[in-house]
């Protein structure tokens, strides 16, 4: 029988990391949240 979820580190970075957050503008806003809430981690 399967997990129920395995995550891919590689496709998470593409998508959830820093610098493909950094590359649109919403992304940058995101980390700019995460910032001011105090996140440990910004991105991934």
């Amino acid at each position: 029988m399967k997990r129920t979820l395995r995550g891919s580190t590689r496709k998470a970075k593409k998508n959830g990391g820093f610098l493909s957050r950094m590359a649109t503008k919403a992304g940058r806003k995101t980390i700019r949240r995460r910032r001011q809430k105090g996140r440990y981690r910004l991105a991934v």
